[in-house]
């Protein structure tokens, strides 16, 4: 017991004491002191308070500490390069240029899936990054370096395309299964279809006439045609 606590305090040690409660503050909501302002938005930390994020009417109590701001890209919190480095060792984070600016993520953005041919990750949340970096944000660097993270086995692109194909070829499987059984059941229904035309086949047919019950037809006589008066004079 007293080895992990000897470890977990030594890794306190290893990083500034505004670091963590830095990473776990949340930015970008209205100030409760400047409500009113159109400036009260908490984009602002005191390095030397630690004591909330800060709009920048606060500030004006933080004239002689050290402030960094906090600025936002696709809703995940980052700070500029040029201002974290200065107090604080980034090497093995990987950077990103935003609005012409060189920044770095505060914490982990774990992806769902790595994409096709990416070769290295973030050691603690698998996103993909350049080959020269080891962690996407400064959380993960922390948790990364810490002599209690266990390190996951890393899921490669090649595992991640052998598990869809996997998946592709059980459901083609699964479709020409049911695709036989629909050909079965069709032939079956069709043998039965036919089995019965046979047999009505065999049904006697209405016998042809005989001179039995032949019955002739009389044919109905014409109108009588006489001869016309006075056609022709017989004398004695």
């Amino acid at each position: 017991m007293g080895g992990a606590e000897e470890v977990m305090e030594e890794d306190e040690n290893r990083w500034p004491p505004w670091l963590k409660p830095l990473l776990r503050e949340k930015f970008f909501k209205q100030c409760s002191l400047h409500a009113d302002s159109h400036k009260s938005e908490c984009n602002m930390y005191c390095l030397d308070c630690m004591d909330g994020a800060l709009c920048s009417l606060c500030l004006n109590h933080h004239k002689s500490h050290h402030a960094v701001q906090i600025r936002r890209s696709s809703y995940h919190d980052v700070i500029r390069v040029s201002e974290i480095q200065k107090v604080l060792n980034i090497t093995g984070v990987q950077t990103y240029i935003i609005n012409s600016a060189r920044v770095v993520f505060l914490n982990e953005r774990p992806q769902p899936r790595p994409g096709k041919g990416v070769t290295n990750m973030c050691e603690v949340c698998d996103r993909s990054l350049l080959d020269s970096f080891r962690f996407c944000s400064l959380g993960c660097k922390i948790a990364g370096t810490s002599k209690l993270f266990k390190k996951k086995p890393k899921r490669s692109s090649m595992t991640t395309s052998d598990e869809s194909q996997s998946a592709t070829s059980s459901n083609s499987n699964s479709n020409s299964n049911s695709k036989k059984k629909a050909r079965k059941l069709h032939q079956q229904q069709q043998l039965k279809m036919e089995e019965g035309n046979v047999d009505q086949s065999f049904t006697p047919s209405t016998p042809p006439p005989t001179s039995s019950n032949y019955k002739p037809t009389h044919r109905r006589k014409g109108i009588p045609h006489r001869a016309p008066f006075g056609g022709s004079i017989i004398q004695y």
